[in-house]
């Protein structure tokens, strides 16, 4: 049973055109504009404040920006690599430090959150090229393999699955573990869930259909990199695997929990009842989204 405040916070998200004075919930279609949601996007993060007890730094990885979110006496020696979501068109360290703050705090471990490069300006495969700039600058910078941890939600879900493929077709080391929050994990956005779903999830009619469509730019769907559902994951690290039953995502992530079984891939697999799109970075507002990220961060604990 859901808990009541999930309910009502849910129910305000996927209503949230009411407090514009409109009826009718938001359709994404070839007159929106990937600037003004930006900036919509951006103006609401810059209220947002650090979880209690961490602190973020500048860092440059090669001319791309980034950020260190460091708990209080994290060890110098772990990190979990975090990949933020935005659709593949939007999201930034400036979007998403307040989120990573609670994995830093929450894992006692220092995370580091980086601006790759996005839709439609560069669309595949820039984005995948940029999660492994950042992962090699971690073994550059000295960290081994086994002290990385490496994840993120929605689009950044779907590119921790795609660099983990990319590593292991560069035979790069893989990290000791990964976890992945509501992957979009077919790119032709075709599963059923995208229908029967779209009144219990929160992203507005049509909105990864055509934010992906951005992405991929012409590429064949079945790519691996751009589809992680179609890759071989044989040798693959441990991969904890969270979806909610209300999100259009659904059947791409029960999808993709079979190819991970099919591959021998340890996985944890949690499908949370009632509960919408990239949840747990909900925490911690209701009891659900808290108790999910909990359980994320005991993961990457268990694993560095």
């Amino acid at each position: 049973m859901p808990s009541l405040s999930s309910k009502l916070f849910i129910f305000l998200i996927r209503n949230r055109q009411i407090f514009k004075g409109k009826l009718k919930r938001e359709i994404i279609d070839d007159s929106f504009s990937v600037e003004k949601f930006r900036a919509r996007i951006d103006k609401a993060s810059a209220k947002m404040r650090l979880a209690k007890g961490t602190k973020a730094e500048n860092t440059d990885i090669n001319g791309m920006y980034a950020e260190w979110i460091i708990p209080e006496n994290a060890p110098e020696e772990k990190v979990l690599l975090y990949i933020h979501g935005g659709g593949f068109i939007s999201g930034s360290c400036l979007t998403h430090r307040m989120h990573v703050s609670k994995f830093a705090k929450g894992t006692g471990i220092k995370c580091l959150l980086f601006d790759y490069r996005l839709s439609p300006e560069h669309p595949f495969p820039a984005a995948v090229e940029d999660c492994l700039k950042a992962y090699r600058f971690l073994l550059d910078s000295g960290f081994k393999p086994e002290n990385i941890v490496i994840g993120g939600e929605s689009a950044g879900a779907t590119l921790t699955l795609s660099l983990l493929l990319k590593l292991k077709q560069l035979a790069f080391p893989q990290p000791k573990a990964a976890f992945s929050i509501s992957p979009l994990t077919d790119a032709s956005c075709s599963a059923k869930s995208f229908e029967y779903n779209y009144k219990n999830d929160v992203a507005p009619k049509n909105s990864w259909k055509i934010w992906t469509e951005m992405y991929i730019a012409g590429h064949d769907t079945t790519d691996p990199l751009l589809s992680p559902q179609f890759g071989h994951f044989k040798g693959i690290p441990p991969i904890h695997l969270t979806v909610g039953s209300y999100e259009i995502h659904l059947d791409d992530c029960r999808k993709m929990a079979e190819v991970l079984k099919r591959d021998d891939v340890e996985l944890t697999y949690k499908e949370w009842p009632n509960m919408v799109h990239a949840f747990p970075l909900l925490s911690p507002l209701f009891p659900e989204a808290k108790n999910a990220l909990d359980e994320i961060c005991g993961f990457v604990k268990k694993n560095l």
